[in-house]
């Protein structure tokens, strides 16, 4: 009785904090999103359906494309990169990967946004790399990369890549490499005992880095301002838009919502594919 109540008081900070800053202002941005706005200002506190409607006219369907589009894309050069990256740090020995982890936290010591900046120096016209690219006789002219779709998508990939390289790095590095090297005794090529093996075992961590990664890629609308100059729009530049300028704040809940809901289908895809709940896969 004694051990079970000592239980109940560990467990009840996090009941409390999940309720407080988890439960109840999920809560209230889904109560917010069927409400309308006042004329003057604040909340009008009538049920109304027209902001989930307004969410479908083109210009706000076209946001979502293009914001599960660039998240697509940014994931995709992610994978190409992390997966290889995480796999082989997990194969080094104990010297090299605390090396290779202390490369992947260095830039967490420094502001997202002041290596965001730093970006702008190295896309910007007579740049770094305009400087270099000519300095190599590659290119005869400063190139127009800053403000551009694929600056977005650089950021995009800077920003996120730690993470789906120590997911797959966490993932590696629990898998029995004695497995791949009976596969190669019996007879399976390099390839196929990767394929059979060690990316099947692997799979969990390179889904769990694909969660963390585009998910937050189709909300990180500072990236796209920074570096795309607000030529690309993603549904967050619109959310914040809404709560600042436009003064809106039901219809930026409801665009928040169905955000949410677009996160929670993608993480009920990964549960299936995984065949784990999705707090296991991540932890």
């Amino acid at each position: 009785m004694k051990r079970s109540k000592s239980n109940w008081l560990l467990l009840l900070p996090m009941y409390v904090f999940t309720i407080l800053f988890v439960a109840l202002p999920i809560l209230y941005m889904f109560l917010l999103s069927f409400l309308s706005r006042a004329k003057v200002w604040g909340v009008d506190f009538t049920f109304t359906l027209d902001n989930y409607i307004r969410i479908l006219e083109p210009l706000y369907l076209d946001t979502f494309w293009e914001s599960i589009k660039l998240a697509l894309l940014s994931t995709g050069v992610i994978v190409l990169i992390g997966y290889p990256y995480g796999y082989f740090m997990a194969r080094m020995n104990a010297v090299w990967k605390r090396r290779m982890l202390l490369l992947i936290m260095i830039p967490f010591w420094t502001s997202a946004l002041i290596r965001l900046y730093g970006w702008i120096i190295v896309f910007r016209s007579n740049g770094v790399l305009d400087k270099l690219l000519m300095g190599l006789h590659i290119t005869e002219e400063p190139l127009k990369l800053l403000y551009t779709y694929p600056a977005v998508v650089v950021g995009m990939v800077y920003s996120l890549l730690p993470f789906m390289i120590l997911a797959v790095y966490s993932s590696a590095e629990k898998l029995d490499f004695t497995l791949v090297e009976a596969s190669r005794d019996l007879g399976a090529s390099a390839l196929k005992a990767f394929w059979t093996v060690s990316f099947k075992l692997t799979l969990p961590g390179l889904l769990s880095g694909v969660i963390l990664t585009f998910i937050p890629s189709m909300g990180l609308f500072f990236i796209a301002d920074i570096l795309g100059g607000n030529k690309i729009v993603l549904v967050g530049s619109i959310i914040q838009e809404q709560m600042t300028k436009g003064r809106n704040l039901p219809f930026a809940a409801a665009l928040a919502a169905v955000l949410m809901i677009l996160t929670t289908l993608m993480l009920r895809l990964y549960k299936k594919l995984t065949g784990t709940s999705e707090l296991e896969g991540l932890m």
